[in-house]
């Protein structure tokens, strides 16, 4: 019989701490009116280090409060950094950073890409069919600028994001994977613990 593995406080303070850079990231993307999102550096990281399952948490709760207080489109896209969360841990499980190779010039292009696409092909359903093409993220007047051309709103809706969802995963990613290797061994061995 498998032993059942426990959540540690130590995981748990590590997903509230993701949840905190997944708001302090959103926040400085929306007042700087940034054409990238920065609300998903903190679900990348928990996505890589602790894995798929717990890579879900930290957008849902940073998503719940975001949407309460500061930004009601958080709330929507939810959904969306979930899925980025699930597969970070997926892709990072898969093709992780390897000692003596730069994850920066190598896999990172092709790791962002694999949890770019899930990902912008879900916000950018939610972003047609529930809000027209208009958010607050600044990309939306990239959206507005194409949506006239013969693309129309959906096509338009997903050039952008996609172009916009790749630059903020490459970025998260490149962070995490720098973050990620200055972390302490006795510190990633004492969050692991089962």
């Amino acid at each position: 019989m498998e032993k059942k593995k426990k959540i540690t406080p130590y995981q748990l303070c590590l997903v509230a701490m993701a949840v905190g850079i997944n708001v302090a990231g959103g926040q400085l993307a929306l007042m700087l009116r940034l054409p990238i999102y920065l609300d998903s550096v903190g679900t990348i990281f928990i996505g890589a280090f602790l894995g798929p399952w717990f890579g879900i948490l930290p957008n849902l709760l940073s998503g719940i409060i975001m949407g309460m207080t500061t930004d009601i489109y958080s709330l929507y896209f939810a959904p969306a950094g979930m899925v980025i969360g699930f597969m970070t841990g997926l892709v990072w499980k898969k093709w992780p950073p390897r000692k003596g190779h730069s994850f920066l010039k190598g896999r990172l292009w092709l790791s962002a890409l694999a949890v770019a696409i899930p990902g912008t092909f879900i916000s950018s359903v939610i972003s047609a069919a529930v809000f027209g093409g208009i958010t607050s993220s600044g990309s939306t007047i990239l959206v507005q600028l194409l949506a006239k051309t013969p693309l129309g709103m959906t096509a338009s809706i997903f050039v952008v994001q996609i172009l916009t969802d790749y630059g903020d995963r490459v970025i998260s990613m490149a962070l995490v994977a720098y973050a990620l290797q200055t972390l302490p061994f006795a510190l990633k061995e004492r969050i692991m613990e089962k």
